[in-house]
């Protein structure tokens, strides 16, 4: 639940989606070397609470472009990283500033194929820097690339930049 105080912007969640779209995307984590989870989708909490979202916003990558959503009370299901990540209030403010210059970044399914061919070390020429460009993105992608230029590295074992999945995030969290 968001209303927990514990829930501070720059926190971030992982998230289920039910259906065929979670069934697709888990399919693509699959394919990256992921077990079969519970998560599909990633966003980082903002705040911004008003009128029209009392409990604030996220900022998540969706088909059409990186947007704002506003949280409800009760979120089921979300996982998310508060008070288990210890972030300054520096880093919180730069991981929001980042989250909210995604605004409007397009959405890339392709990236799944992208981060499933360097699991299978596929030799595909510009691989690593298409991964890299941060032009196009998933949702977690979206998320370590935030924290990254906040100078917070989420994974410290030589992975590519970029290459993350929502997955990973939930791993990061459970870990």
């Amino acid at each position: 639940m968001i209303a927990s105080p514990l829930v501070l912007p720059g926190d971030f969640a992982v998230i289920p989606i039910a259906g065929p779209v979670g069934k697709l995307i888990s399919v693509g984590e699959w394919l990256n070397g992921s077990a079969f989870g519970d998560y599909d989708h990633a966003e980082i909490y903002v705040g911004m609470a008003d009128p029209n979202a009392p409990y604030g916003y996220t900022m998540g990558a969706y088909p059409g472009g990186a947007r704002l959503c506003p949280v409800l009370p009760r979120q089921k299901g979300w996982l998310w990283s508060s008070g288990k990540l210890d972030l300054t209030a520096d880093q919180r403010e730069q991981i929001v500033r980042n989250a909210l210059a995604c605004k409007g970044i397009g959405y890339s399914a392709a990236d799944y194929f992208a981060l499933a061919a360097h699991r299978l070390h596929v030799p595909v020429p510009g691989l690593r820097e298409y991964i890299k460009d941060s032009g196009h993105q998933i949702c977690s992608q979206l998320v370590d690339w935030c924290y990254m230029k906040a100078g917070v590295q989420l994974f410290a074992d030589g992975r590519w930049e970029g290459y993350v999945t929502p997955a990973d995030l939930a791993g990061l969290l459970h870990a």
